[in-house]
Order: C-alpha cells, then structure tokens, then sequence
C-alpha cells in the first residue's frame, strides 16, 4: 500500500506526523489508518439536521452549540454564562471562546479545536482573541454553504455509517426519510430506552407512557403492557434499521431472588407515586432483563455505558436543565452486579453482542477482565471493552484503556472508536483516535516488544479502526 500522508501546509503546531513518535507509528497510521472510513456507531446528532442536509448560519451554530465540553473550560475561566447558553449574539459567543483557547492547553480541547479548524476548514493558524475574528468570519463564510452542510460534513470525513441515540415513542420519521437518499453516509437510529424504566422521576413517568402507549399503539396499563409496547417498538425500529440498543446508567443492576412485583411498582409509578430506591433498582433490573432479551433475539448489539454522576449542581440543573456540563466521573461499585446482570443472561443463552463503557479509569482493568467472562467462542469479540468515553475520550484516557484490554483481553478484535458527539465537527476524533493508537503499536514495534511486522500490524490497526466494526454491527 502506498504511503498516502495528510496534505497541509505547516501548521501552529500540528503536523503531517502529530503524536507519531517514530516511523513505525507514522507508517501505520498514514499507510493504513487513515484512509478507513468511519463507523460512528454512537453519537447524539440529531438525525432531522442529517435527513434535512442543514446549512448551519455560522461558526457558532455548528461548533459550539450544545458543546459542554466546551461550556465547562469557559465557566472555569469565568466567562459569563450569557456568552456560553445565554443570550449573547453567536459571534460575541465565539470570540469568548476563541480567547478561551490558549488557557486550555493540556486539555484535550486544545487538540481537537484546532484539528477540527484544520480538517474542515483548512485553518492553520492557532485560535485565540487575535485570530478570532478572522477565524469566525472565514470559516462562517464557508459554513453558510452548501459545502458544508451537515452531509457534505459527513462525506469529507469518510463517515459511512451514523448510529444516532432515539427513544422508543421516536417516529423514526427523518431515519426513514432519509433511506431515499443516494448518500455515501448511511443513517441508523439506535433504541435508547432509558425513560421507560425511569420510575425515580415520578413527575413526568406517566406523561411518558403515554407518550410511549401513542407511539406503539397501545395503552400502556400494566408491567405486560410495556413490555408489550417496548417489544412492539424494537420491532419498528429494527424495520428501519436499528441493529444496536444504549443504555446510561449509573451501575448495573441485579437481584438473585425475585424481590418484588414489577406489577406492583408499576403501578405505583404510573400514578406518580414515589418507589423506594430498592423498588427502582428492582424495576430497573427486570425491565432490562426483558430488554435484553428482546435484543438477542434480534441479534442486535447492546451497549451500556456506566459510571457517570449527573446534574452534580441542581442550581444550574433547575436553571439550564440537564446535558450542560455538570456531570462528572461517579466511584459506584461495578463487578458484582455488572457480572450477575450478564450471568442472568447468558444462562439462559440470551447475551446478545454487548459493548460495556466505563467512565472511572481506576475500574479499567475490572472492565476489560469481565469482558473475557463472557465470551462464548459463538461471535469474534462478543462481548467488547468499550473505548475511553466522556471524560476518558482523550490522550491518556484513550491509551488506559487500550493497554487494560490488551493486557487482559484482545485489542486485535476491538471494534474502535465512536465520537459520543453532539456536533458535526467532532470526527476528528477518529483522527486522534488513530494517530494515539498508531503510536502505541509503533512504539512497542520500536522497543522490540512486537515484530516488526509492518503488513501484519497494519492489518490488525485497519481491522480496528474499520473492519471489526463492519463485521460486527452487520448494518443493513
């Protein structure tokens, strides 16, 4: 294969060979890394802007709207609040964040802000409160394009396959639109039912029944009944291409011996009475059993990503509401339970493919070491250590978790990397991703700790960025 490097004039500081420390790293990630598409079997794009091919206005609208990572390094350099979610014009919002730049070196944002400006823009001078205006209104006068719309985006990073996060009452009505289209970009929704077991917010779990009822077309007036409406929405969603579920939770959940009436807390819930937290986590269990289930015998992949401590600040959760960057990394006790939810399944030989995320570094080598339980010798690579996620999706996440699942595991059947994203501008990632990957092969290859194997590695590298995942979801 040959060479086929990155074309840039010199950048600030990102170069043909950026993070490549040697030359077996450059040769891997620029003969074989990087011309692979990319599978981004987890993000939260909205899939109408995708359907509908948006042309976003400005700079502002397309990078840093929703962008929490964002929001956090700006709150933390004191930048007020209508600059960030307030109501501040799009352009002042981008020139405070523009001289927020140079204050976030070391952090992750730093590379991936003027990576993003460079492949999509080809933008190479550092961002910061000199170059900011120039930078807004240059790119801005590309973004309003239709070059740059949300497919044209897609296309220029190679993204072949999008898996957005839907909830089962969603119509799917942009996903089906959209398989009309000649694209080279496939759209796929994935079932994401977290509200239908989520009984601890007793205010708005009745409204979302019958929300969810409507959409299966059903009344939803018993435990059986929403097992019967999740079921009938599976079906819907797998008709129009769904081959994945995901699921947010703080830690798994499982209980030995029947322990309660789902029937019975059910009913509580629907008429917005309070459970105990034992009744929640129990309801949790058993409307994820049958889930699962349900997942197997459509042969989907199941994904749970764990860990996470949401709406830490509930004086800026009542002011902003959630997803705004006030969560952080949670220290919840994993193993037993995690272990006992996949056991429960797999006795009955009903674990589908499943991808488990963590978001706590100290539990890695739980993560990666559980995995290996688990897989049957039925499917390659069963059951998946996610990759580094949220917090963890940077440089030293992304190489923690890569070294656990090699050491315990095999990374030679890992099925990569996602962008967990909500702006169009982040794929890049996989860049970063990549390039980070490269180099802890090419090192080892350097220090005699791998054959200098370059074809066999870089097979295995071209397998990892692409090939396991396009085996492993089987997309229609």
């Amino acid at each position: 294969m040959h060479t086929q490097k990155t074309s840039m004039i010199k950048h600030a500081f990102i170069s043909e060979d950026f993070l490549l420390e040697n030359e077996f790293s450059r040769k891997l990630y620029h003969d074989y890394a990087s011309s692979c598409p990319i599978i981004d079997y987890h993000n939260h794009l909205p899939p109408e802007d995708i359907a509908r091919d948006r042309v976003f206005k400005n700079l502002s609208q397309v990078w840093l709207a929703g962008d929490h990572y964002k929001w956090r390094a700006m709150r933390t350099l004191g930048v007020d609040e209508s600059y960030i979610t307030g109501n501040a014009n799009d352009k002042d919002k981008f020139l405070k964040w523009a001289e927020s730049v140079p204050f976030t070196l070391r952090n992750p944002l730093y590379h991936w802000t003027h990576l993003e400006l460079l492949r999509y823009f080809d933008e190479f001078e550092l961002l910061d409160g000199k170059s900011g205006e120039r930078i807004y209104e240059d790119c801005t006068s590309k973004i309003n394009s239709k070059d740059y719309s949300t497919l044209a985006l897609l296309e220029k990073m190679k993204v072949e396959s999008v898996c957005t996060t839907d909830d089962p009452a969603d119509n799917l009505e942009h996903h089906i639109s959209f398989t009309e289209r000649n694209s080279f970009t496939k759209l796929y929704p994935a079932f994401r039912p977290d509200k239908s077991f989520a009984i601890e917010d007793s205010k708005n779990y009745p409204a979302y029944l019958q929300r969810l009822g409507i959409a299966a077309d059903i009344e939803v007036k018993s435990y059986s009944d929403l097992l019967q409406a999740l079921k009938l929405r599976i079906e819907f969603f797998h008709q129009n291409g769904c081959r994945l579920s995901d699921h947010g939770l703080e830690k798994m959940f499982y209980f030995e011996q029947e322990k309660f009436s789902p029937e019975s807390i059910f009913q509580k819930a629907k008429d917005g009475i309070e459970a105990s937290e034992e009744e929640i986590n129990y309801f949790k269990f058993k409307v994820l059993s049958e889930l699962c289930k349900m997942y197997h015998a459509k042969g989907w992949t199941q994904q749970f990503h764990l860990g996470a401590m949401r709406n830490n600040s509930s004086r800026n959760l009542a002011k902003l509401g959630p997803d705004t960057g006030f969560d952080s990394i949670g220290d919840y006790s994993q193993a037993k339970a995690l272990s006992g939810f996949l056991n429960h399944l797999d006795q009955e030989n009903k674990l589908s493919k499943t991808v488990i995320y963590n978001l706590n570094p100290s539990d890695n080598e739980i993560f990666a070491s559980m995995c290996g339980n688990f897989n049957d010798g039925s499917i390659r690579g069963k059951i998946q250590f996610g990759s580094g996620w949220w917090f963890l999706d940077q440089k030293d996440g992304m190489e923690r978790q890569l070294n656990a699942l090699s050491n315990l595991g095999l990374v030679s059947t890992f099925v990569g990397m996602l962008t967990d994203s909500r702006s169009f501008l982040s794929f890049p990632r996989h860049e970063y991703f990549r390039r980070i990957l490269c180099n802890l092969f090419g090192r080892d290859m350097k220090n005699g700790e791998l054959p200098q194997d370059e074809k066999w590695v870089g097979k295995i590298i071209q397998d990892i960025c692409y090939h396991n995942a396009k085996n492993y979801f089987n997309f229609p």
